[in-house]
C-alpha cells in the first residue's frame, strides 16, 4: 500500500510543470525559513548546489548555441539579406526592449529599501571604464583565456566569428559545424537536467533569505511584475506599432489585431516555438507575409529575439542591485545592454532562458546571483508576459521585412481577413 502511494506521489511530482515545483518550492522555502528563522541557514547549500550548477552551464552553452545559430544561416544572396535585414531588427529591437526595462527599474526603483547582505558582491573599487574602452575589451586577445574566465562578451564575439568563419569554409567547416551541433545539443539536454534541481534550489535560497531577512524580502515582487507587464505594453502598443507605422508605412491597426491569436497563445503555453505554428499562420493570413518570409523570420525569431526577456532582465538586474546596495554605473548600464542584446541569439529557445540570461547579466556586472532565487518564483508570470512580447516581435518584425522585400500582401493586411479571402 506505501509503495503504491509513493508511486503516486512520484508521478504526480513528475507530471507537474517545472514552474508550479519552483513555486511550490519558492512557497514552502518562505515559510520554512519564517519558521526556522536564522538556523536557515543550514538550508543554503540546496541553493548553492543550484547556482554553481547554473555557472557551470553558462560558457559552454552560449559558446556552442552561438556557433551553431550563425552556421544555421544559408548562404544564398536572397536569404542572406532577409537574413540580415532580419537580425537588425531583431537585435535592435532587444537593445531598446531592455533600454525600456532599465528606465522603468529606474523610475519606478522596485528593490529599494530592502537594504540586503551585499557582502556576496565584489567591493572593490573600479575605474569607470569609457564606452570606447568598454568596446575594446570586447574583442578577446586570447580566445581561451576568455573561456576560462567566462567573459561573456568576449566569448560571445568569438563565436560569432567563429561561426561566420565556418560558414564561409564550405565544406571544409560542416565537420567542425557537425561537433557544435552535437555540443550544443548535450548542452541543451544537460541545461533541462539541471534546471530540474531548480525547486530544490529555490526552496532552499528563499528558506534562507525569508530566514535572514523575513517576509518584507517578498513584498517588492509585486512591483516587479507589474513594472515588467508595464514595460511589455509600452514595447508592443507603442513601440512595435511605431515601428509598423514609421519604417513599414502601414497602418498599425491592422498589425495589433493580427497579432492577437499568437498573442494569446503565446501567453497561455510561454513557448515562443510552440506559438510558431499560430504565428506563421496569423502572419501569412492576417497580415498578408508571404510564405517565403514568414517560413523564413518567423523560426529565426523564435530562436534568436528575445525582447520580453530583455525587458525583464532590465528590471530584475535593477531590482537585485537595488536590493543588495549596488550602485551601478553608466558603463554598467552599457555592459547590461549589450550583454543581453548579443547573448540573445544564443540562449533563446533553451529551457531556462530567461533565468540562464539573467544569470549572464548579474555576472557580467558583479551583481550577486543569489538574487535569481528571489525572482525565480515569479518566473512564470513573468515568463508569461515576456514570451507575448517576443511573439509579437517575431510577427512584426516578419511584416517590415516582408514590406521591404515587396513580399506582403497589403490586400491582406489592409482587409484583415477572416475568411477564404485570406487565401487570395
Amino acid at each position: 500500500m506505501t509503495d503504491t502511494q509513493t508511486t503516486k506521489k512520484t508521478t504526480f511530482w513528475g507530471k507537474m510543470p517545472l514552474w508550479q515545483k519552483i513555486l511550490i518550492g519558492m512557497v514552502l522555502g518562505i515559510i520554512t525559513g519564517s519558521i526556522m528563522g536564522p538556523d536557515a541557514e543550514i538550508l543554503k547549500p540546496l541553493g548553492t548546489l543550484f547556482i554553481k550548477a547554473i555557472k557551470m552551464l553558462i560558457v559552454p552553452l552560449v559558446f556552442c548555441s552561438l556557433v551553431v545559430g550563425v552556421t544555421s544561416m544559408q548562404d544564398t544572396r536572397k536569404m542572406g539579406r532577409v537574413g540580415l535585414k532580419s537580425i537588425v531588427l531583431y537585435l535592435g529591437t532587444t537593445a531598446v526592449a531592455i533600454t525600456i526595462g532599465l528606465g522603468l527599474g529606474t523610475i519606478f526603483s522596485p528593490g529599494a529599501g530592502l537594504n540586503m547582505d551585499a557582502s556576496t558582491v565584489s567591493q572593490a573599487t573600479k575605474e569607470a571604464p569609457t564606452l570606447v574602452q568598454t568596446l575594446l575589451n570586447m574583442i578577446p586577445t586570447n580566445p581561451v583565456d576568455a573561456l576560462a574566465a567566462g567573459n561573456i562578451l568576449q566569448i560571445i564575439v568569438f563565436a560569432l566569428g567563429l561561426g561566420i568563419a565556418l560558414t564561409l569554409s564550405g565544406e571544409k567547416g560542416k565537420p567542425a559545424i557537425a561537433v557544435f551541433e552535437s555540443l550544443a545539443e548535450a548542452m541543451y539536454t544537460l541545461t533541462g537536467l539541471v534546471m530540474k534541481l531548480a525547486p530544490y534550489g529555490v526552496f532552499g535560497l528563499m528558506a534562507w533569505v525569508a530566514g535572514k531577512y523575513g517576509l518584507e524580502i517578498l513584498l517588492p515582487l509585486i512591483k516587479v511584475v507589474a513594472v515588467v507587464y508595464l514595460g511589455s505594453i509600452i514595447h508592443v502598443v507603442i513601440f512595435y506599432s511605431g515601428l509598423v507605422s514609421l519604417l513599414g508605412r502601414l497602418s498599425p491597426i491592422p498589425y495589433l489585431k493580427g497579432i492577437a491569436t499568437p498573442a494569446a497563445v503565446a501567453f497561455t503555453t510561454t513557448s515562443s516555438s510552440g506559438t510558431l505554428p499560430a504565428s506563421i499562420k496569423a502572419a501569412r493570413e492576417e497580415l498578408g507575409v508571404s510564405k517565403g518570409i514568414s517560413s523564413f523570420v518567423l523560426p529565426l525569431g523564435a530562436t534568436i529575439n528575445m525582447d520580453g526577456t530583455a525587458l525583464y532582465q532590465g528590471v530584475c538586474a535593477l531590482f537585485i542591485a537595488q536590493a543588495f546596495g549596488v550602485d551601478l554605473e553608466f558603463s554598467d548600464y552599457i555592459v547590461i545592454i549589450a550583454t543581453s542584446t548579443l547573448a540573445s541569439i544564443g540562449t533563446a529557445g533553451v529551457p531556462g532562458a530567461g533565468m540562464i540570461m539573467l544569470s549572464l547579466v548579474l555576472t557580467t556586472v558583479g551583481l550577486p546571483i543569489e538574487g535569481l532565487a528571489i525572482i525565480a518564483g515569479i518566473d512564470r508570470i513573468l515568463d508569461m508576459a515576456r514570451t507575448t512580447v517576443n511573439v509579437c516581435g517575431d510577427l512584426m518584425v516578419s511584416t517590415l521585412v516582408a514590406k521591404s522585400e515587396n513580399e506582403l500582401d497589403q490586400d491582406i493586411y489592409s482587409a484583415q481577413p477572416t475568411s477564404d479571402s485570406a487565401k487570395a
